[in-house]
């Protein structure tokens, strides 16, 4: 079993697409999208941090120094500096910021549902993509936000119930050794257990069995947490991301 610590580092190569000297240089998903400024993860061995590569040198070494004195972050505690990480990077005001928890999703987790499950690496989940590139993408995924193929982010295992989507479970980032996952729930359908359900699915996809699965969510965000709940995760971690 890998330690809590090494757990959170192969989380930040898995995050975000780095620079050879271990900056950000932009989040790890196909948008390309900017990464943070500074990103913390702890647990109770320590902390792993990371700095954006456009941040200027002497910021940079400021965050550093305050990020090395800063004591295990375990959750529900917030960082003992955050006031300074804000003020530093807030300029005239205080930063934004975003607390989370991190998890594990243990490979091919149980969750019996009794639910259709079809994953992108089947022929089932081929069909699918046929007849949506044909027909176009169906309500409840344009509702959750994949306009089109291009958005489904393999390996992904949706929930099907009366031939509708009603929940998907997607690589929101993917490395060489780990997999972080993005579930979202069509609201018509919330409150089944629906996202657990592709979650677990989603762990049993074949093409992720060499990389360490990864559920983060926010701090704020009540029904993931209840996700992660149902499932029994192990919580690995907690997190401060400043934009």
């Amino acid at each position: 079993m890998i330690t809590d610590s090494h757990f959170l580092r192969t989380d930040y190569r898995t995050l975000f697409r780095l620079r050879p000297d271990g900056r950000i240089a932009r989040e790890n998903d196909p948008d390309e999208s900017e990464g943070p400024r500074f990103w913390l993860a702890g647990c109770p061995e320590g902390n792993v941090f990371g700095l954006r590569a456009d941040l200027p040198d002497d910021l940079a070494a400021r965050l550093e120094d305050l990020a090395f004195a800063e004591p295990p972050l375990v959750h529900p505690a917030t960082p003992q500096h955050l006031d300074r990480y804000l003020s530093l990077l807030g300029g005239d005001g205080a930063a934004a910021y975003h607390l989370g928890l991190i998890y594990e999703l243990p490979h091919a987790h149980p969750y019996p549902s009794g639910v259709r499950l079809i994953t992108s690496d089947t022929s089932d989940g081929h069909a699918l993509v046929r007849s949506w590139a044909g027909a176009g993408m169906p309500a409840g995924l344009v509702e959750l936000g994949f306009q089109t193929l291009a958005d489904l982010w393999a390996p992904w295992c949706v929930a099907v119930i009366d031939g509708e989507v009603a929940s998907i479970a997607f690589a929101a980032r993917l490395a060489d050794d780990g997999a972080e996952l993005g579930v979202v729930t069509v609201e018509t359908f919330r409150g089944q257990g629906l996202a657990a359900a592709v979650t677990a699915g989603w762990s049993r996809i074949p093409a992720l069995r060499s990389r360490t699965l990864f559920y983060g969510t926010t701090l704020d965000n009540v029904s993931s947490q209840r996700v992660a709940a149902r499932l029994d995760l192990p919580h690995r971690g907690t997190s401060l991301r400043i934009p």
